[in-house]
């Protein structure tokens, strides 16, 4: 077996805004999985490491892109194994195996998705900018169809944020709109409780990592005293081992998980936080970090096949100038394959 790995730089259509700064490009990696002799016929997968949150971001992360290449089947055999702590290196290659094994056709856990059949209802995603354009973002949302929004938060006025919320809410109760809202570790810890009191008045669904992570002592008090429900997001990243997985969430007892397989090592990985959750009856949904069409493909596929109704954070294929023709569009609020297109494969 051979593997080769190219960059490939993402460009955004419109800067977007998160608690870390603007994004106008995102690096990402495609991996090649084919047969020596024959690398026309190739299972692809995406290597999203996600620079300033993945846990793999360090020199290390290049050195061993190399390495994967120069020795695929050692790292093919040791998948689980040899790339415990490098997520995003684990993800792609995992979908490249997959989509090899099951025909290299980009259909990896082949369903009544992937026939077309049936949408995967998602959030619409509102991103940090000013108090007009986070109102544009949401009008145009719901009058696409979207019924669960999830707003970034955090990098204006937390007033004027708390007013863009209450302006959505006067016009629509929380039977007919779930609202989400994503920190990204943005409140502190003396204010967060202050701060999650105010939000909670406004029926929200949940609020994503509303302290940085690593404080779990704080975290775990926040999610015993919250009044709106705590989903735990960028605490789970670095968490490779199965048993360190059922620590932390014996620990700290969120509300809600939400795991992201480019920053938690990909399908096995996530499913191992899925298993311990449940057990502590935690809820969870997945949600892409920025991939291109074909990580956000894996992963949607995936996520069908969980057999989960909550409403997912899969909505991303459509930021970037450059990305991947292929079979994923967005009707309404959901996401589906449309088997009638075609994927047009990568060119570097």
């Amino acid at each position: 077996m051979k593997i080769e790995i190219l960059k490939y730089p993402l460009i955004f259509k419109r800067p977007a805004g998160t608690s870390r700064g603007v994004l106008k490009t995102k690096d990402t990696w495609f991996v090649k999985v084919f047969e020596q002799g024959n690398p026309n016929e190739y299972g692809l997968g995406e290597i999203n490491m996600f620079k300033g949150l993945s846990s793999d971001d360090h020199d290390g992360f290049y050195k061993k892109l190399e390495e994967v290449q120069q020795n695929p089947q050692f790292f093919i055999d040791g998948l689980h194994v040899e790339l415990l702590d490098l997520p995003s290196i684990r993800f792609g290659l995992e979908a490249a195996l997959l989509d090899f094994q099951q025909g290299k056709n980009r259909m990896l856990f082949p369903s009544d998705f992937t026939k077309g059949d049936v949408g995967i209802p998602i959030n619409g995603l509102i991103w940090m900018g000013s108090a007009e354009d986070m109102k544009s973002q949401i009008r145009a949302k719901l009058e696409s169809g979207f019924r669960c929004l999830k707003l970034k938060i955090g990098a204006i006025d937390f007033q004027q944020e708390l007013e863009i919320l209450k302006s959505v809410r006067k016009e629509f109760n929380e039977e007919d709109l779930e609202l989400r809202v994503d920190a990204n570790g943005a409140f502190s810890v003396d204010d967060a409780l202050l701060k999650l009191d105010l939000l909670s008045q406004l029926k929200l669904h949940s609020i994503e990592q509303p302290i940085k992570q690593g404080q779990l002592a704080e975290m775990k008090n926040l999610c015993e005293k919250t009044p709106l429900a705590i989903a735990l997001d960028e605490e789970l990243i670095g968490v490779n081992l199965q048993e360190k997985k059922k620590e932390l969430l014996e620990l700290i007892q969120p509300q809600y998980i939400i795991l992201k397989p480019a920053l938690t090592g990909g399908f096995k990985a996530s499913e191992e936080w899925i298993v311990e959750a449940e057990q502590l009856n935690i809820g969870w949904w997945i949600t892409s970090a920025l991939e291109s069409n074909v990580g956000l493909n894996a992963i949607a596929q995936w996520t069908y096949s969980l057999k989960t109704n909550n409403y997912q954070g899969l909505g991303t294929g459509q930021l970037f100038t450059n990305n991947i023709p292929s079979p994923l569009q967005i009707e309404g609020e959901r996401l589906f394959y449309n088997e009638n297109k075609t994927w047009k494969e990568p060119s570097y």
